[in-house]
């Protein structure tokens, strides 16, 4: 199958991550792509970057006014003149045999839309490869979205997604939502076309290194999970429930400990042995994973920032959402 990619990549304000996306390109062992960066109004643009390997393989580089990451890859899709679309997050580096792969998968399997998996480079730092580790552990949310057996239902992230002309033509782009790329792929199955997981598609995800914004994007997608909910009745399940039991089981277990510690040390222990024993699970299996003692403890860290920041975000917005349709309700009354 004599597929054209074209690599779409919205960027804004990261031009040191652009360079060593397109420097992971340029190591692709099959060439036929096409690269397209566009700038989303950056105050600190990459087109000096781009235009280091402009020589390297076929690139464009775009600049528009700022408009947000959704109509970023639009844009770029619009512009695009491959038969398929492959979408990155400015943050990940993609390793050599990724489009050979992809390309392999689709002459034995075609579909319209298929979705790869995340993982940490050695090259890494401590923090990155921790949140890492939580952000595709089955001892967290992660293990349950990257570990699924069905993959015909899985639902491709914008980080790493691939789709087909004829299918972004039918469907429509991305929406200014949050959780865009889930809806997208919502759409995409409704429509009738085929999405898939492709896991040996992976790309080295950097992700935030900075904790506190790790904690509000993992936040920001509790409540698009709220969200995406009432746009798409039936896409809850209650595996989306789970960091939000999460979140009122860990807080009832300690506040249950405290309040027995003055008159029952055993049971205020039996309260805390739970989440002692899903710390050392996460310790363990970090530990097996990454073989190091600090990413271990890292890891402890991440994996309750994410469970916690996606549980509390999606509690949060439960609440909120429902006062602010009930308020615009009474407005309209």
């Amino acid at each position: 199958m004599d597929i054209k990619f074209s690599i779409v990549i919205p960027v804004f304000n990261r031009p040191d991550e652009v360079a060593e996306l397109l420097e992971s390109l340029t190591k692709q062992t099959d060439k036929g792509f096409e690269v397209l960066v566009i700038e989303d109004g950056s105050s600190v643009p990459c087109e000096d970057i781009c235009k280091q390997y402009e020589n390297k393989f076929d690139l464009h580089y775009y600049f528009k006014p700022n408009s947000g990451r959704s109509e970023t890859r639009n844009y770029g899709m619009d512009r695009a003149s491959g038969d398929w679309f492959i979408i990155y997050d400015s943050d990940v580096i993609v390793p050599p045999q990724y489009i050979a792969t992809v390309r392999a998968e689709l002459e034995k399997n075609p579909v319209d839309c298929y979705g790869g998996p995340d993982a940490a480079d050695d090259s890494f730092s401590d923090v990155q490869k921790a949140i890492n580790y939580s952000m595709t552990s089955i001892m967290t949310t992660g293990g349950i979205r990257g570990a699924t057996k069905n993959k015909a239902k899985f639902s491709p992230r914008s980080f790493n997604m691939g789709i087909s002309r004829e299918c972004y033509q039918k469907v429509g782009g991305y929406k200014n939502m949050i959780g865009e790329d889930i809806d997208m792929s919502i759409r995409i199955q409704q429509a009738g076309f085929r999405t898939t997981l492709i896991p040996e598609a992976y790309v080295y995800h950097k992700r935030r290194v900075d904790l506190v914004k790790f904690f509000r994007q993992v936040n920001t997608f509790g409540k698009g999970r709220v969200l995406l909910g009432e746009l798409h009745p039936g896409s809850l399940k209650l595996v989306h429930l789970m960091p939000a039991a999460f979140v009122i089981g860990n807080i009832t277990l300690v506040l249950s400990a405290l309040v027995l510690s003055p008159f029952a040390i055993r049971l205020s222990a039996l309260c805390m042995a739970p989440i002692v024993l899903y710390v050392l699970g996460i310790f363990c299996e970090s530990l097996v994973k990454n073989r190091s003692l600090k990413i271990a403890l890292l890891s402890i860290a991440t994996a309750y920032m994410q469970l916690f920041g996606y549980g509390t975000g999606f509690l949060g917005e439960c609440i909120t959402h429902k006062a602010r349709k009930k308020k615009q309700e009474e407005l309209y009354k």
